[in-house]
């Protein structure tokens, strides 16, 4: 017996390494340029003072995309589709899509309008071709995933978060912050109403409503449905080392990126945009780590356009239950990110606004993913814990905590 228990333990530590990768790919909305606008502003602004925040969403992050991503492996369903075969009436289903649509056209804001900037900084093209730019390539990339099955999408996915942490990680190297005032950023504490937005926007570029309902689909459309308890309980195991890999890469680079900009950038003026930054950047670090940090943003806005796109398209099959051309799908939700080009708005400020619209999408898509994953009659002996479900709940409630904090804010010019 403890022969063959060995044996067979062989095979399932090899099996697991090749059921890694739909979190590295979910993971990308974790990197892109709302994240980047956000915590590079944050750093730009307050110094050290939001670290915590960037912490606490990455931990909070690890818990809701582990459930997506088990909720997918159990029901061999996403989120959206667990949804819209729930709601009783169609006009509940056309409800619940009009706030993710909403959701899905903030994230192609940040995206597109990243990678617009990126390419303008790389190569000086005008930001409205930059951004048509990064659509056709995530299209491409969407296309990909769609002939030829999750895995290559998965590679070149991981590419792109390669160079995208080599990309921000080069600064760290060439100006470290300082130690003792990094930790003291661990404390939580606000200063005024922007650190309130500032931290809003990082939540929402950290916690991303796209990425948990992407989550769900990435594992069914990589695992399909389980035949026993054991597969289903291997690809559970997987997983759970999956997302922290993932999480642990998105969330170093996050505060890196923070990091960097509370050590080099603060009180530079000019320095709470992308293009500020990346200026002042070649100015205090040097051209080298300049040109890595917009190659870092152009991968940035590339993998997490096309993981955006991958959602939007996931969220309409689910909830509408009608298949759109891909061409016509993408193009509704580029649209709001190019008119925003064409009208000038200034384009960080537009970044760094998406992600609080996004962290007003997140109870939507986090308090259904947390009842569908606590039903047994749903789950079966996947389940959440009790403990489990009480984690998500607080990570919940500290979310819209933060989210009805800062519409008081708004609205009483706070």
């Amino acid at each position: 017996m403890g022969l063959a228990t060995a044996v067979s333990a062989v095979p399932t530590r090899v099996r697991l390494w090749t059921m890694l990768g739909p979190a590295i790919v979910a993971g990308v909305a974790y990197l892109d340029p709302g994240n980047v606008a956000s915590n590079m502003t944050a750093g730009a602004r307050y110094g050290y003072l939001l670290v915590w925040v960037v912490v606490a969403g990455n931990t909070m992050a690890w818990l809701i995309q582990y459930l997506s991503a088990k909720l997918g492996i159990v029901t061999a369903r996403s989120l959206p589709e667990n949804l819209g075969r729930r709601f009783k009436s169609r006009a509940a289903r056309y409800a619940y899509w009009v706030q993710a649509e909403l959701v899905a056209m903030a994230t192609d804001v940040a995206e597109v309008i990243g990678g617009a900037i990126a390419l303008q900084l790389l190569f000086g093209l005008p930001l409205l071709l930059g951004g048509v730019i990064t659509g056709i390539v995530s299209l491409l990339l969407l296309a990909l995933q769609t002939s030829w099955g999750p895995k290559p999408f998965e590679r070149i996915i991981t590419g792109f978060v390669l160079v995208i942490a080599i990309g921000f990680g080069a600064g760290i190297v060439v100006g470290p912050p300082d130690p003792a005032a990094a930790l003291e950023g661990i404390v939580p504490r606000f200063t005024d109403s922007g650190s309130v937005l500032l931290a809003a926007s990082i939540l929402g570029a950290t916690v991303m409503p796209h990425a948990i309902y992407a989550h769900s689909a990435l594992t069914r459309d990589r695992f399909g449905e389980s035949l026993t308890v054991g597969d289903r309980r291997a690809r559970i195991r997987a997983t759970r080392v999956d997302v922290t890999i993932a999480l642990a890469v998105a969330g170093t680079v996050n505060i890196v990126i923070l990091l960097i900009a509370a050590a080099s950038l603060r009180g530079v003026p000019g320095t709470d945009t992308l293009e500020g930054a990346h200026a002042s950047i070649a100015g205090t670090l040097g051209p080298v780590v300049a040109t890595l940090f917009a190659v870092a943003l152009l991968a940035s806005g590339l993998a997490s356009s096309s993981v955006g796109a991958y959602a939007g398209a996931e969220i309409m099959q689910g909830l509408l239950r009608v298949r759109v051309p891909l061409i016509a799908r993408r193009l509704v939700t580029l649209v709001p990110a190019l008119a925003l080009l064409v009208l000038g708005v200034d384009p960080t400020l537009a970044l760094v606004i998406s992600q609080v619209v996004l962290s007003f999408g997140i109870p939507f898509a986090l308090v259904p993913l947390v009842a569908l994953t606590s039903r047994r009659s749903i789950m079966g002996d996947s389940t959440n814990r009790a403990a489990t479900t009480g984690l998500a709940i607080v990570a919940a409630v500290l979310l819209i905590a933060l989210n009805l904090t800062l519409l008081w804010l708004v609205f009483t010019g706070g």
